[in-house]
């Protein structure tokens, strides 16, 4: 398995159906395949994704304590230090934001989310599928310094 694939892996296992391809952080997909923004800054990776709750099986909805809906997306980001094949999990402070192209914009609170030795963190946005939204991240690793992560996804009715 990839590490570079961490993030969206975690994003599948929430998905009550399995993920069908490869991530793309320069192409807009449907709603059900979750795709992956990825920025490096020296030896720090950040893997940012987001999937529309809707696609959630309702026992991972439930055990986290997320409504499930097509106007709820979650957004999930992986810090992670090191060679992709020896990476570890690094604690950050992040700060997100979400813009539709109403210019609606979002504070998007993130919370830790751990699974074993991986430390990822998570956060939920309100839109109104069909709609197209810009994320804007700080990320901040624990000692360094803090890694803009920008991207646009598109979200649509199931």
């Amino acid at each position: 398995m990839r590490p570079a694939a961490t993030a969206l892996l975690i994003v599948c296992a929430f998905a009550s159906t399995g993920c069908g391809r490869e991530p793309s952080a320069m192409t807009a997909a449907p709603a059900a395949a979750p795709q992956e923004a990825t920025v490096r800054a020296g030896d720090i990776t950040v893997r940012a994704s987001t999937i529309q709750t809707s696609m959630l099986g309702d026992a991972v909805a439930r055990q986290y304590g997320i409504a499930r809906g097509d106007s709820t997306v979650l957004l999930l980001v992986a810090v992670r230090k090191g060679a992709e094949a020896d990476e570890t999990s690094v604690p950050a402070t992040i700060t997100a934001t979400a813009t539709d192209l109403r210019g609606r914009q979002q504070s998007v609170p993130m919370k830790e989310l751990r699974s074993g030795d991986l430390l990822d963190y998570t956060g939920l946005v309100e839109v109104g599928a069909p709609e197209t939204v810009r994320f804007e991240l700080s990320v901040v690793p624990d000692g360094g310094a803090p890694i803009p992560v920008r991207f646009t996804r598109d979200f649509f009715p199931n």
